[in-house]
């Protein structure tokens, strides 16, 4: 079910946007990733999951989602702001998007044990960003398929953003209050 996003609807977009986006997952641009590929194909077949995948692996295969090698990134951006989770490696620009979006974000760090990567620097990315506010660490194809089906989780955010946000709410507790 790979995507053709050639042919564009009135409006520019790709048929990408006919529906609304759930998930929206990256390997970033490096390399490959399919462990984590086959894991979200997986879910999504079970759990009847709407999810897009940057896969940069032009001969993919990955029948129960939509996936491409490569967006631009325009496209990329576009997908990242509709959708309402994203799934990736543990690589900042990944978290950074997420973050920039108000988005949950889901890490599925790479293995060096496993070959798909020189180190393991996203496994001490993962672990040193496990417990931060809106950035779920998934370790294995278990726990990356209970949190894509959770409902409950909350944007990541810059640190600013979510002071603001809370600040918000503050005052929106007290003025409620205030009212009774």
């Amino acid at each position: 079910m790979a995507l053709a996003v050639a042919g564009r609807r009135s409006g520019g977009r790709s048929g990408l946007f006919r529906r609304r986006l759930v998930i929206f997952a990256t390997v970033g641009t490096q390399l490959p990733f399919p462990r984590l590929v086959d894991a979200l194909s997986r879910a999504a077949e079970r759990h009847r999951l709407d999810i897009v995948a940057q896969t940069a692996d032009a001969s993919c295969s990955a029948p129960h989602i939509r996936h491409q090698a490569f967006f631009a990134p325009a496209e990329f951006a576009d997908l990242a702001t509709m959708a309402s989770v994203i799934v990736g490696h543990a690589g900042i620009g990944t978290i950074i998007t997420a973050q920039t979006r108000s988005k949950p974000v889901i890490l599925y760090p790479r293995r060096a044990a496993l070959g798909e990567h020189r180190n393991d620097h996203q496994m001490a990315t993962a672990r040193a960003l496990a417990g931060i506010e809106g950035i779920y660490v998934a370790m294995d194809d278990q726990e990356l398929e209970n949190y894509l089906v959770r409902t409950d989780l909350v944007p990541a955010c810059m640190s600013e953003t979510c002071q603001r946000r809370d600040q918000l709410v503050d005052r929106l507790k007290s003025f409620i209050h205030e009212q009774r």
